[in-house]
């Protein structure tokens, strides 16, 4: 395969496969604010109608970089063993676009009076668009970038464990089960094939106070896929009077960065966070990735006493 006269095929050849294993799924400094878009079992456990949305733009100035979005919505029903969620997630990398859009159902087990156990199930669809056609290459009509993709569509469905108490959580997930296959036909019939890989992702974090104005939240995010290179992600920050985060992270073999965040008011909490690609070849010709998420709890679904704010 000749070059191509910009520097995208490297992203497409991840996104496409061509009987690669990679890492597939979108990464997330607000990893942590974002878990209903990798842990079905967490739907619910804000005992609040809790709405998250969260943009992503990932090696600025470089491309055809990554781009994603995600739209969370969860709440418990009035039966507090069960919490329903929807998540809606959009990533364009290049020439490739995939909208994910699922389902989310959990069961809460009240194990004793300060700790909760859930069991996760979600079910959707992935759609997959590829504008492999747009893309101009050194080779005139190359046959393996003349046709398009559109509207692929891939149904999946996932399985996660969430294990919550004020001040600490934990869980395993695996968002996407099956492994499902896609494939673009060319003008010579031949057929450039891609296959989803199964994610499993293992998350956990604390809050420990250090003084009446002054608390410790160190979480962490560990992603396991076959025949890739496990990758963790390492957040300390401090939360300053209950109003003010401030933190650093690191993602082992990638970037390291900081994040700031604000309760703007109890239901309220708006962030960004910044980090630098140290690892990567394509460091030195991007500025960065950026992130912003934003939070609301809409309705607390309990009668009792909310303790405010909810840190997880």
């Amino acid at each position: 395969m000749k070059t191509l006269k910009n520097i995208i095929l490297p992203l497409v050849l991840i996104i496409i496969g061509l009987n690669v294993n990679a890492q597939q799924a979108p990464m997330f400094t607000h990893y942590m604010y974002n878990t209903l878009a990798i842990n079905p079992a967490y739907a619910g456990s804000r005992d609040a109608l809790t709405i998250t949305a969260l943009h992503r733009s990932q090696w600025v100035d470089f491309k055809g970089a990554p781009v994603t979005q995600t739209l969370t919505a969860h709440t418990p029903l009035r039966n507090e063993h069960i919490g329903i969620g929807l998540s809606v997630l959009n990533d364009k990398i290049g020439p490739t676009n995939n909208t994910s859009l699922f389902a989310d159902f959990a069961y809460r087990i009240k194990l004793n009076e300060k700790s909760k156990l859930a069991f996760g199930l979600s079910a959707g669809t992935n759609i997959y668009q590829a504008s492999l056609a747009t893309l101009e290459t050194d080779q005139q009509n190359d046959p393996s970038f003349t046709n398009n993709t559109k509207n692929n569509f891939t149904p999946n469905f996932g399985f996660g464990m969430y294990y919550s108490r004020d001040n600490f959580y934990a869980g395993i997930s695996a968002p996407d089960l099956l492994e499902n296959n896609y494939s673009v036909e060319n003008v010579n019939g031949n057929a450039i094939a891609g296959k989803e890989q199964r994610h499993y992702f293992l998350i956990a974090g604390g809050l420990i106070n250090l003084s009446e104005n002054l608390a410790f939240k160190p979480t962490t995010l560990v992603k396991v896929t076959p025949a890739a290179p496990i990758q963790a992600d390492v957040t300390a920050s401090f939360v300053i009077a209950k109003k003010v985060l401030i933190g650093a992270m690191y993602r082992t073999g990638d970037s390291f960065g900081g994040l700031i965040g604000l309760n703007i008011t109890e239901q309220l909490h708006f962030g960004y966070s910044f980090d630098w690609s140290y690892g990567l070849k394509t460091a030195k010709y991007n500025s960065g990735s950026h992130e912003l998420v934003l939070r609301y709890d809409f309705i607390f679904a309990s009668k009792k006493q909310i303790h405010s704010p909810r840190y997880f």
